[in-house]
């Protein structure tokens, strides 16, 4: 069972500003919020803050990924990302 914290997480990770985003931070949430650490809790809160347009830049490819989000939880994401559209 998912604490307060993560609750509020992984609503947030499916109400983002359009659908696509809603389906990556919303099935990564549930897949792995779980199991996040506190600092891995950290890391995805801020990228839930992040404007989504640019998440969905860094995702696909479309422009760099600022050195301030670059964390092995935003590795795992485009992991994870790369992993769904094979399946």
């Amino acid at each position: 069972m998912l604490d307060a914290h993560r609750r509020k997480l992984k609503f947030r990770a499916w109400r983002r500003g359009f659908r696509e985003m809603d389906l990556l931070m919303g099935t990564f949430a549930d897949a792995h919020l779980e199991g996040m650490s506190e600092d891995d809790l950290s890391q995805f809160e801020r990228l839930l803050a992040a404007p989504d347009w640019d998440v969905f830049a860094w995702l696909v490819g479309q422009k760099p990924i600022p050195d301030e989000f670059k964390s092995a939880l935003l590795d795992r994401l485009m992991t994870f990302r790369y992993e769904a559209q094979a399946g």
